[in-house]
């Protein structure tokens, strides 16, 4: 297969046709009334090398303690690491987490802002969670890349890149806007379910026939 030729239309039309049948990503799988770009942004925070199913159980009760940037502001840097442990760096976490309130209260009147260079300017905040912050919590443009759009987007040979950000600048320059907002979710889905870093559910995969399976040594 030619991997120029990637059908990348083809291939998004039938991940959103199949993806929804599986347990959807942390933020896809929020309330739209948990969906503030507060919430959005302390969630990612928190799910940084953590699985989804315990930041699920995690930011609910974060969030019911505390689920504005002066509410956070008031509970102590131990009580937080309480309330999120036991999330991977908890206590490194529930620092960040203060710090960022702190700064939201500070600079932007406790809102969240709505740039790239301003979110990365808080603590504990790299590219993923400010793309994530733009695209889910305020519609804006971005590409949110993680581990699996980076590994997926490369086994497609839709891009040839070392690192997730630069799966992000090479899908920027290349990815058709109307995917933009959607690609994290999909592919997240489609990484954690079928898509795996080994071993591969190839037989099970919806987009199979249009995959060139780059760097896949085993596969079922």
């Amino acid at each position: 297969m030619n991997t120029t030729d990637f059908d990348i239309h083809t291939v998004m039309r039938l991940l959103r046709e199949t993806m929804p049948r599986f347990e959807q990503p942390l933020i896809d799988a929020m309330g739209e009334a948990s969906r503030t770009p507060f919430h959005i942004l302390i969630a990612t925070i928190l799910s940084l090398r953590t699985k989804d199913t315990l930041t699920a159980v995690v930011a609910p009760r974060l969030f019911a303690a505390a689920d504005t940037p002066a509410a956070m502001l008031a509970l102590s840097e131990a009580r937080i690491a309480e309330l999120i442990y036991p999330v991977g760096f908890y206590r490194t976490k529930a620092r960040s987490i203060r710090q960022v309130s702190a700064l939201l209260l500070e600079r932007y009147g406790g809102e969240v802002p709505r740039t790239l260079d301003e979110l990365l300017d808080l603590p504990g905040v790299g590219r993923k969670t400010a793309n994530l912050v733009l695209t889910a919590g305020y519609g804006l443009p971005g590409i949110c890349v993680d581990t699996h759009v980076h590994r997926i987007c490369n086994r497609w040979g839709y891009v040839q890149t070392k690192d997730p950000e630069a799966t992000e600048m090479a899908l920027r320059a290349k990815l058709p806007p109307e995917y933009w907002l959607v690609i994290n979710g999909l592919l997240v889905t489609l990484g954690q379910n079928i898509c795996h870093p080994t071993s591969p559910r190839c037989s099970e995969c919806p987009v199979a026939a249009y995959c060139p399976r780059i760097g896949v040594t085993r596969s079922r």
